[in-house]
């Protein structure tokens, strides 16, 4: 079986949907007895399953086959990872059910599309799928990410200061929770471009070559308009 695994790994590393759905089919009881450790808190059971599968396609796609270690193993923590993201942001920030429901409608041809095309969609595409607003698509992707992922680490970058520090080097607890609020709300009022830069940026760790060709600009523009908005954000913590 582990063999088998190795072999539908690979295939499904270079876009094969079928290995990929084998995969996580094999793996389903897998992603079911981690989502049991999460009912009883109000959501449906069907909606972790499908967040904890968006786990296992990432580490579907970051396992190394010379690992001596099983898929199942190495999954566990990316599929947990997934549904306490999902959980935790509804717990930051109140959303409405239709907004949850379209959020992973989103995730779901978002991760279709990357299975089959190995890119990223684009806002634009999955409101032309959806039939409806881009603003709308961006709304329930922010809603959908982590206030918390102002505390990661860029990827892509050989800056490895998290964002949260790019802004502000205040390491006071009370401090941090209104910087938070207050980035939340700063991004909620950012134009269009300067939300998609930063959701791409920063939630969903694209290089700025990356999201570049996502947005159709260039790299040095990226670069304009990340720095012009990490400007902004610093000036209105410093007010806060």
């Amino acid at each position: 079986m582990y063999n088998d695994n190795i072999k539908y790994i690979k295939l499904a590393r270079e876009n094969n949907e079928e290995a990929m759905e084998i995969l996580i089919k094999n793996n389903s009881g897998l992603i079911w007895n981690i989502v049991k450790r999460f009912l009883g808190r109000g959501y449906e059971a069907d909606d972790l399953y499908q967040i904890g599968s968006i786990g296992i396609i990432k580490a579907i796609k970051r396992f190394d086959t010379n690992l001596d270690v099983q898929l199942s193993t190495y999954a566990v923590p990316y599929i947990m990872g997934e549904i306490k993201r999902f959980i935790r942001d509804d717990g930051i920030i109140k959303v409405s059910r239709q907004t949850k429901e379209l959020a992973v409608k989103i995730k779901q041809i978002q991760n279709e599309y990357l299975n089959k095309h190995g890119e990223e969609i684009t806002i634009k595409q999955i409101s032309e799928i959806l039939k409806i607003s881009k603003e709308e698509i961006a709304s329930a992707i922010e809603s959908s990410n982590s206030v918390d992922s102002i505390y990661s680490v860029e990827g892509a970058s050989t800056d490895d200061r998290m964002l949260i520090e790019k802004i502000t080097d205040n390491t006071d607890e009370y401090n941090n929770i209104v910087n938070k609020i207050t980035l939340t709300e700063i991004i909620e009022n950012l134009d269009k471009r300067e939300k998609e830069v930063i959701l791409l940026r920063f939630y969903k760790e694209q290089t700025q070559s990356q999201v570049g060709k996502i947005l159709g600009i260039t790299q040095v523009q990226v670069s304009r308009i990340e720095k012009k908005v990490l400007d902004k954000m610093r000036l209105k913590l410093e007010a806060v």
